[in-house]
């Protein structure tokens, strides 16, 4: 097993852009920009019609290949609350998922610590199929060969389609200060 392989850290986030809840009519605005300390994702989370903001790196041409590593690894000042993170894949189906609306994601959800930078840990295995914050129940299999695009999420939804208890509407501030593989 390799050690561990920065994939974005501190100033090296280029390509991210933001993905809101405004793509399905809702009315959150959040944007993320790149400083010497990592991504910053702010801006103001409306939870009516909709009640996500996100940023997601730019696709990965070719494809990341993370084969020879077990978890991702996300370091965060996230101030207490509970995110999710995504990752795309290509699949093995003629490009059968892309065609689902929404596209299928693999998902984990973790909390952060209320003050400082939480380390966090998300084993590839611990990666659950979904589209638009539901689970998939068809056994698609989780490929780390076919890494199309990584997504940080905060949203009224869990990765098990409930709703996010820890969810606070309003101001947030979040800076992700690396995306590693280990």
């Amino acid at each position: 097993m390799n050690k561990k392989k920065f994939l974005f850290h501190k100033n090296e986030f280029n390509g991210w852009e933001t993905l809101n809840d405004t793509v399905m009519g809702g009315s959150s605005s959040a944007f993320c920009e790149v400083s010497n300390s990592g991504l910053l994702l702010k801006g103001n989370i409306v939870e009516k019609d909709g009640g996500f903001i996100s940023c997601r790196s730019a696709i990965f041409k070719p494809s990341l290949n993370v084969n020879e590593y077990e978890s991702f690894e996300l370091n965060i000042d996230g101030k207490g609350r509970m995110f999710k993170f995504a990752v795309s894949c290509e699949d093995d189906f003629l490009g059968f998922t892309e065609f689902i609306p929404g596209g299928l994601r693999w998902i984990k959800s973790f909390p952060t610590k209320e003050i400082g930078t939480t380390n966090v840990q998300i084993p590839f295995i611990s990666l659950n199929p979904s589209v638009r914050a539901n689970k998939v129940r068809f056994p698609f299999k989780f490929k780390p060969s076919k890494l199309k695009r990584l997504q940080l999420l905060y949203s009224k939804f869990g990765d098990d389609g409930l709703l996010n208890n820890e969810f606070k509407p309003g101001s947030i501030k979040v800076l992700i200060k690396s995306i590693s593989v280990i």
